[in-house]
């Protein structure tokens, strides 16, 4: 990963904070806010794994209450614009029964 005070670059995908933009091989990608503070979230950790709770606390700014609905369908959005194959994601990986981390660097071979 590379970055500077407001751009995450990782191979592929590059995260700027300050014009809340994404871009995946150059071209940019539309993201709703909710969408991008979820990927910018999980981009400045990667690795690390976010628990929807986590997740929506964080993003939301307000308590959870059960809202695991909301944070899985954010997820399956930004999969759908973000990665190649939504079903086969780089990017956002879930962690069964714990939550969701963003590996960029993971290959579909290991």
């Amino acid at each position: 990963m590379a970055s500077t005070d407001n751009v995450l670059k990782y191979d592929g995908i590059e995260i700027d904070s300050q014009y809340r933009t994404v871009r995946k091989q150059g071209i940019e990608i539309k993201l709703t806010n909710y969408e991008f503070d979820i990927l910018y979230l999980l981009a400045k950790r990667p690795g690390q794994v976010f628990s929807k709770e986590r997740i929506y606390s964080q993003v939301w700014k307000e308590p959870y209450y059960r809202a695991e609905d909301n944070v899985a369908s954010l997820i399956h959005r930004i999969r759908k614009k973000v990665e190649s194959d939504p079903s086969n994601p780089i990017y956002i990986l879930t962690v069964w029964g714990i939550g969701y981390r963003f590996a960029p660097y993971m290959s579909r071979e290991l």
